[in-house]
């Protein structure tokens, strides 16, 4: 199935397949930065396929759509239970399951274009643990890998609070322990995820830098109104159970890891970490951005990529 539909300043053709549950999975292939390309067209040309992290609105790509779109495939899926795919009909939100989701949805991707060779990974936030996970498993559909603003393991591992025995542990359980609750937390999730207390807590925090846009975040606390939030709560413990970090020795395929330098989710010594267990990997530090670089320093990113992808032979 397939619908013609845009975002801001372009346009996406959106298609679905069955995850190995029966859950429905969105993927937009972007149509350039005019919206005039069609798919034959953009069949020809190199995949790049977009990995987002939990919660993300898919503004979060625009700077990377524009950039790349005019010459390249660019595709961005959704997790289950996010933006345009259904809630997991198993109730399944394990960072193993999506990473089986990430496999399915290459394997559309490669389908889809003239050469059914497998797309470059950019992945964001919690994509990174994705695919890493999907990268264990089947490795020669990961040609080449971005990594942006994550780890292959769980927010805040062995950083501050986390560093003490069995913190992290309790914060798992917790998660788990609020399942039940979540008939009383729906009634306040669409004031708790309101832009006009986030944006405000978010700056005095450090949390949103000064370079967020508070329509970029207004979109994103939108999308996550509109989200199922015991989706949301689930994918949330399987982010938080994630640990692919044996999985970066390896990695044999060129890497390009960008480190926010005030991430507040993903801190920027845990992404260090994972930095140099891939001693072969191209580093970029973007300076003065938080958790939300994509948004922050959308074009210092988006020049950064563009560069990784002209060295990178296709």
């Amino acid at each position: 199935m397939s619908t013609a539909h845009g975002y801001a300043g372009y346009r996406r053709v959106t298609r679905s397949l069955e995850a190995a549950d029966g859950t429905t999975l969105s993927y937009h292939t972007h149509l350039g930065p005019d919206g005039s390309a069609g798919e034959a067209e953009l069949a020809g040309r190199r995949a790049v396929l977009l990995s987002n992290g939990i919660g993300t609105s898919e503004n979060f790509w625009r700077y990377l759509v524009d950039a790349l779109s005019g010459d390249h495939r660019v595709v961005h899926w959704d997790y289950r239970g996010h933006g345009a795919s259904g809630v997991a009909r198993s109730g399944d939100y394990t960072l193993q399951t999506q990473a089986d989701d990430l496999i399915r949805v290459t394997e559309a991707v490669m389908r889809g274009g003239k050469s059914g060779q497998p797309p470059v990974h950019v992945a964001f936030s919690m994509g990174v643990a994705v695919l890493m996970e999907a990268y264990r498993r089947r490795p020669e559909l990961v040609p080449a890998m971005v990594l942006i603003a994550g780890a292959p393991d769980a927010p805040w591992k062995q950083v501050g609070l986390f560093r003490l025995p069995g913190f992290l542990p309790l914060v798992r359980r917790s998660l788990r322990a609020a399942r039940p609750l979540l008939p009383l937390l729906r009634p306040v999730w669409g004031a708790a995820v309101d832009v006009r207390v986030v944006y405000p807590v978010g700056r005095l925090t450090g949390q949103l830098r000064s370079r967020a846009d508070r329509a970029d975040i207004a979109e994103f606390m939108l999308a996550l109104k509109r989200m199922d939030l015991g989706a949301y709560l689930e994918t949330l413990v399987g982010l938080f159970d994630a640990d692919a970090t044996d999985v970066l020795p390896k990695v044999a395929v060129p890497v390009l890891i960008l480190g926010a330098e005030n991430d507040t989710m993903f801190p920027l010594q845990q992404v260090e970490r994972m930095r140099d267990a891939l001693p072969h990997a191209r580093w970029h530090l973007v300076r003065d951005a938080g958790h939300g670089t994509l948004i922050e320093a959308g074009q210092e990113v988006a020049g950064q990529v563009r560069g990784f992808l002209q060295e990178v032979p296709a």
